[in-house]
Order: structure tokens, then C-alpha cells, then sequence
């Protein structure tokens, strides 16, 4: 004993044994004889946890706990570590003697007694805490709502999957729910994740190797291939398994869904076909009658133009590159100018002036339209103000308006902060929505219009006859215009069907007390008829082309002071 009372380490020496035998870890001890290692002793926590008694398991080689499991990456770590006499710590399964598993977190510590070099073996169960890792890995790389894996999740296991089969014929799929934030809107975010959740399940039903959900409602798959033909029959399978309606609480819809895939042999690069599917998917989306999209060399190049327009389209919105051309819009019996829509225009650099068509899709995509809208919104209505100013009956405008910029800005906000900086009348302003705007009847979409309506501002239904729009939601709405679309007008001469859908949409915008605009009028036999029928007023080339804000000015002039006919 020390003098300060303390025992000295040779004191407690005679009693580490007892001390070993009752911990609560496993103790081994092997001897290094040649390319073996028996165990020359093991304590009581060892036998618990194995199931081995000591009597079984002395002698044996220290790998017996492996059994036949001899492929695990640490193995060969912790062989050269007892080669070289070094420590190691590795966790390992190993197998007890009843045959269960469990995970080893073993810790080796090398020490010589004389020459003999033995090993000190701590074992411990961790068993508990590897599931519980497992868990939450599996939970971080799970999707909450689908139960598919998350994007990144897919991208790493297609890597490693594509990396065992470089050679094998691989085929990636993309899909994507068709107006899926209408229906988001419409039903609500329960519904909208029931259904998301119900497709989910669908897919994981169709024997692809993997299923992720990549984004708000889009998906991929991936298959191994015997061959390359047999991918059009897979792809089949899966607009099979989703064409049945989907019945979730709440809702029983059926879902549209553009698909695009690719094939080909990965060589180790899952990247390229996911990207190449999800451009094939962006072409589908561009074409949605279209069925199904392998992708084409033709879409890369695509891709490629809409990833340049993006580019050049940031660099327009920053130089304001933008303006608006009118169109007017006539009393069809007197020929009198009542108003005009609003058509935006790109002054590109290189290429002049370009259509919508051309633009209007990539810059809404990109979110680039909504960097537009109010000063869209405040080039309008300045342009009304200044030609209104001195009209005894002044022009109405009417400005496009996408579901993007209705539904995630606030619309009636924006309008009366435009209307008070540009002192517009607000009866001069009517924005043009399409039919899937108003096929949502939640609170937030119904409380917007009515709000715009307050303000004085109108609300059109563009394209009305071309979607779904019932007559419910017309007459619950407070629209204060319908706009018949230019495919029937086209063909009001000679369809007499044609003919009896417009006096219908005519008779019903008359009976709820709305202006009825009719779009795509091109000749006088047209214009005609629609009077005839009572449409109040149309628009189309027979009354003008659209032209710039001083162009349209000084048609209107010649128009009030008799110098031009009217239409």
C-alpha cells in the first residue's frame, strides 16, 4: 500500500481476473501460433453473449464467430492488422451458436507475454444500435408522403446498381401528374399527398428495380433489360397501373400522366439516362396527347435551346426587353372600338420581335414570369390611362394572366398598388384566365377574385368551351366575361355542330349577364353570324392586326374621326 493510503497497481494485480470474469463486455484472448489464432480464454459475458461455453469455444480459431460470412470488407483489415501485430477495431457480423446474428463492435489490442504475442479481444452486442441506424437511414432516404425513395437516395443507388450492370441494357422512366397544382388547389394538400401517395404504391407494383418520387409530383423508375425491345411493353405496364381512377378520402379522380424514358447501357453513368428520361418527360409535358416519350437526340438539342432561352430570357426581363402589342376588340353591330387585349412581345436582340408562343412556356417554367407580371400589369394600364384620358367612352384592356402568377402572387394586391400608381381606372382593366383556374373552389382562389372584383378590375374565361369549366363554378364565380375560343369561331360557317355551341355559350353568357368576346374573327360571313346570334363583340383579323401602343393610337384616331371605315 502506498503511503498516501492509495493500493498500489501490484496490490490490486491478484484480483483482475475476478474483475475481468464480471464484466458486462465479452473478453477473449487468442493466441497468434502461425496463421491461426485459437482462443486460450474467454470470461462469462463472452459465453453469455455467444452462447458458446467456455469449454466449447477454447481452441478454436478467433474467426469462428464468422461462420461462413468470411466476405465482409473489415475481414481483410483486421487480418493484416493481426499480421502486423497492430491494433484494430472493426464491427462485424458474427453468428452465436443457435445460429442468430448480431453485430460485433470488436476492439483487438495486441501484447506479448514472453515471446508469445496474444490478443485482447473486447466484444460487445450493438446489435440494438445498427437497426436503429438502419432506420434512420432508411427514413432520411424514403420520400414521407410516397414511401419511394427520395431524389437524391435514387441518383446514388442508380449509380451503384448501373455500376454492377455497365453492360446490361438499362431503361429509366419519368413521369409526371398532368395539372396536379389544380388539383392541389382544387382538393386540397390531404388529397393532393393521398393521391401522390396512391401513385406510389402503384409504381412500386410494376417490378422495377428501383422507384423514387424526384420532385413535388414527379417520379422514376428503373429497370434491368433482357433486351431492348421489351422496354415499350414495360412502359405499357405502367400506364396500365395508373390508368384506373384513384380513390383516396376526399376525392375519386382520374389522373393524366406524361411519360418520358430512355434506354441504353449506363457504363457506369446513371446521370446521363436519368437526365436523358427526364427530357424525353419535358417533351412529353409539351405534348400531352402524345402518349408515352422515348427519348430522341432531337430533345437534347431542345433541351439545350430552352437551357439558352432561359439564359437570354434573365438577361431580357434585366434590360426590359419586353413590350405589348393591341389588338382591338369591336362591337360586332356598330363596328365601334370598345376595347383591346394586351399581347406581349420579346424585342430579341438578334431574332426582332417574337410571338409568345416562342417564349411564354420556358419563362413561366423557369419562374421568370412572375418577375414580369407587375410591370406587365403597370405598361398596360399606363398605356390605358394615357389613351383613355380624353374618351368620352373609354377602352377596356384585357392582359393574360397564367395560373402560376394567380396562384402564387397576390394578384389583387399587386392591381391595386399598379392602379394607384398609374391612376387607372380600374373598369378599364380585365384579366384573361384560362378554364383550369376556375375549376378550384377552395377559399384562398374564391376570396382572390372576389377581391379583384372589389376593386372594380374585370375577370374573363379565356378559351371557354376548350376545358372543363362547369356551369356551377361559371355562375359561382364573379367573372364579368367569357371568351369564346377561335376553334369554333373557324368553323362556324361550315359545322353546323360549331354553330349550335356557340349560340349555347352566347344564350349562356347573356343569361348570367357576361360579355361575350368572341376570338378568331377573320371574315365578314363570321362576323355576320355572330351578331346575328347576339354576340356582343369580337376580336381577330378582320378588325386589325396586333400592333404597337403608337401604331394602335393612331388607328383609333383615324377610326373616331371617320378617316377609317368601321370593321
Amino acid at each position: 500500500m502506498a503511503k498516501n493510503g492509495l493500493l498500489t497497481a501490484d496490490a490490486i494485480r491478484p484480483i483482475l481476473p475476478a474483475l475481468v470474469e464480471e464484466l458486462t463486455d465479452g473478453i477473449a484472448i487468442a493466441q497468434r501460433m502461425g496463421d491461426n489464432s485459437p482462443v486460450i480464454y474467454v470470461n462469462k459475458s463472452f459465453e453469455r453473449l455467444t452462447g458458446y461455453t467456455r469449454k466449447e469455444i477454447l481452441g478454436k480459431d478467433c474467426r469462428h464467430l464468422q461462420g461462413n460470412d468470411r466476405d465482409q470488407p473489415d475481414i481483410a483489415r483486421i487480418r493484416a492488422a493481426i499480421e502486423a501485430g497492430e491494433p484494430a477495431d472493426a464491427t462485424l457480423r458474427n453468428y452465436r451458436k443457435d445460429g442468430s446474428e448480431f453485430w460485433n463492435s470488436l476492439s483487438l489490442r495486441p501484447t506479448r507475454l514472453g515471446d508469445e504475442l496474444l490478443y485482447l479481444g473486447i466484444v460487445r452486442d450493438v446489435s440494438a444500435m445498427r437497426q436503429a441506424h438502419v432506420a434512420l437511414d432508411r427514413v432520411a432516404n424514403m420520400d414521407g408522403t410516397t414511401g419511394c425513395l427520395n431524389r437524391q437516395s435514387f441518383i446514388v443507388a442508380a449509380e451503384a446498381r448501373f455500376a454492377k450492370h455497365a453492360s446490361a441494357t438499362i431503361l429509366v422512366v419519368k413521369l409526371d401528374v398532368i395539372g396536379f397544382h389544380d388539383l392541389n388547389n382544387g382538393y386540397g394538400f390531404d388529397v393532393g399527398d393521398a393521391l401522390l401517395a396512391e401513385t406510389g404504391r402503384r409504381l412500386r407494383e410494376v417490378g422495377a428495380s428501383l422507384v423514387a418520387r424526384m420532385g413535388a409530383n414527379e417520379f422514376a423508375l428503373t429497370y434491368e433489360l433482357p433486351d431492348e425491345a421489351s422496354a415499350e411493353s414495360i412502359v405499357t405496364l405502367i400506364s396500365a397501373a395508373l390508368a384506373a381512377d384513384f380513390t383516396v378520402p376526399g376525392a375519386n379522380v382520374s389522373l393524366r400522366f406524361a411519360i418520358g424514358y430512355a434506354i441504353g447501357k449506363p457504363l457506369g453513368n446513371a446521370i446521363s439516362l436519368i437526365r436523358n428520361a427526364g427530357t424525353a418527360l419535358w417533351a412529353a409535358k409539351s405534348d400531352p396527347l402524345g402518349g408515352p416519350r422515348r427519348f430522341r437526340d432531337a430533345d437534347y438539342e431542345q433541351a439545350r435551346r430552352r437551357v439558352r432561352m432561359t439564359r437570354e430570357l434573365k438577361v431580357a426581363v434585366a434590360n426590359d426587353e419586353f413590350v405589348y402589342h393591341f389588338q382591338p376588340q369591336v362591337h360586332l353591330l356598330t363596328g365601334e372600338w370598345v376595347g383591346a387585349e394586351a399581347l406581349i412581345r420579346w424585342n430579341h436582340p438578334l431574332f426582332g420581335s417574337q410571338l409568345p408562343g416562342t417564349f411564354i412556356e420556358t419563362a413561366e417554367r423557369s419562374g421568370l414570369l412572375l418577375e414580369l407580371t407587375e410591370r406587365s400589369l403597370t405598361t398596360v394600364a399606363t398605356f390605358a390611362g394615357r389613351l383613355n384620358a380624353n374618351r368620352a367612352k373609354p377602352l377596356r384592356f384585357s392582359v393574360n394572366v397564367s395560373a402560376a402568377e394567380f396562384l402564387q402572387l397576390d394578384m389583387a394586391e399587386m392591381l391595386d398598388r399598379v392602379l394607384r400608381l398609374t391612376g387607372a381606372d380600374p373598369a378599364w382593366l380585365t384579366l384573361e384566365i384560362t378554364e383550369s383556374m376556375f375549376l378550384s373552389d377552395t377559399p384562398g382562389v374564391m376570396d382572390a377574385f372576389e377581391r379583384l372584383r372589389q376593386i372594380g378590375v374585370g375577370l374573363s374565361v379565356d378559351d371557354f368551351g376548350t376545358g372543363y369549366l362547369n356551369l356551377r363554378s361559371l355562375e359561382a364565380f364573379p367573372v364579368t366575361e367569357i371568351k369564346i375560343d377561335r376553334t369554333f369561331v373557324r368553323e362556324l360557317t361550315t359545322k353546323p355542330s360549331k354553330r349550335v355551341i356557340v349560340r349555347a355559350i352566347i344564350e349562356l353568357g347573356r343569361a348570367l349577364g357576361l360579355t361575350v368576346v368572341a376570338e378568331g374573327v377573320e371574315t365578314e360571313a363570321q362576323r355576320a353570324m355572330l351578331s346575328e346570334m347576339g354576340c356582343a363583340v369580337g376580336q381577330g383579323y378582320l378588325f386589325g392586326f396586333p400592333s404597337d401602343g403608337e401604331s394602335f393610337m393612331a388607328s383609333l384616331a383615324r377610326m373616331d374621326s371617320g378617316q377609317m371605315e368601321p370593321a
